[in-house]
This record gives C-alpha cells, sequence and structure tokens, in this order.
C-alpha cells in the first residue's frame, strides 16, 4: 500500500529538521521540542511516527544504506562481476551521495564527532566485503581485513574529496575520474 502524501511530507520535514539541527548539535543534545519546532509538527505527530530522535536517525541511516547498497551494487549487476567491463555510465555511488548530500555534509562535517564517518565505513566495508570474496583467491597473500579498509578508506576519501569542494564537480567527471583511478591500479 502507498504511504499517503501527508505522510511522506511529515516524515521528511521532521529528516530535514533534523538533519540541519544535526549540523550543529549532537544527536543526543537534540530535544524532540526542538527537533517539532524545526520541522513545523506537533510532537504528537512526532510520536504517531517516531519513538524518540534515535529511531528517525536510525530509520533515515538504514534507508540511506539502502540505497547506498544499490547504487554500489549496479555497476556489478551491468556487468556481471566483471568490472573490467566498467563504464563511467553505470558508476551510481555519486549520485547516491549528490541524493542525499545533506547526510553526507554532517558525515564528512569536520566538527562533528566521527560516530557517522564509522557507521558509514562499516557499512560500505561490508558492501564491499561481498565483492573481494569472490575476488580473493585461497592463493592470494593479502588480508582480507587490511583490503577491505584500503578500499573502503579509498571511496570515502573520494567523497570526503568532493565534500570539501563542496559537491560541485559534476557526478559524471566523479564517474570518470573514479574509472581512471580503477584502470590506473589495475
Amino acid at each position: 500500500m502507498k504511504k499517503d502524501l501527508r505522510i511522506i511530507k511529515t516524515e521528511k520535514n521532521i529528516r530535514t529538521a533534523l538533519f540541519s539541527l544535526l549540523k550543529s548539535k549532537s544527536l543526543e543534545d537534540i530535544t524532540v521540542s526542538e527537533l517539532c519546532r524545526k520541522a513545523h509538527v506537533n510532537r504528537g505527530t512526532f510520536y504517531l511516527h517516531y519513538g524518540n530522535i534515535q529511531d528517525v536517525f536510525k530509520q533515515t541511516f538504514e534507508e540511506i544504506v539502502e540505497d547506498l547498497k544499490i547504487s554500489y551494487d549496479e555497476p556489478y549487476k551491468q556487468t556481471n562481476d566483471n568490472i573490467n567491463q566498467l563504464d563511467a555510465n553505470m558508476i551510481r555511488i555519486f549520485d547516491h551521495v549528490k541524493r542525499h548530500q545533506n547526510f553526507y555534509e554532517i558525515v564528512f562535517n569536520e566538527r562533528i564527532p566521527m560516530t557517522y564517518y564509522y557507521s558509514v565505513f562499516d557499512r560500505i566495508r561490508l558492501l564491499m566485503s561481498y565483492s573481494i570474496e569472490k575476488a580473493l583467491t585461497t592463493t592470494t597473500n593479502i588480508d582480507k581485513d587490511y583490503l577491505l579498509s584500503y578500499q573502503t578508506n579509498a571511496i570515502l576519501g573520494l567523497l570526503i574529496q568532493w565534500h570539501r569542494k563542496n559537491y560541485g564537480t559534476p557526478v559524471m567527471e566523479l564517474n570518470k575520474h573514479l574509472l581512471k583511478i580503477i584502470n590506473f591500479n589495475s
């Protein structure tokens, strides 16, 4: 069943307000009253949708991570896991970040504790572990954990650089940069 547009709008307003507040305060320091004022909803409406502020963040985080997974998996689906056939048009991770830019502005904000960064790091690392399992053989003498951390930080490094440039570089240009980097390392 489709969600009522009023519910979608209310939840979007609450999430937008939460991201706005997270740019200056920690999740633990935000009150429901403050969030409701910023979102232009009353407390009763808030509690119809969420149990507490952490629920808002958790639900939003899980939805963003699901979208990240779809974006990350897309090139593998299109190439049948043969990354040598990768084309810049197949890369979706930068589209994902652009769609959820408000979230990533918080994750990569230098003034905010690294909690959110590590949450994203762990999820990307988990996504990469599935594709690396296929590539690593028993004869490979590379420690899987270090390889996963290295590759995860490579992706996050690109995203941080994009963040530092205020997300001004077009997505297709980033796709092409990533493809050049992948080919350079091959």
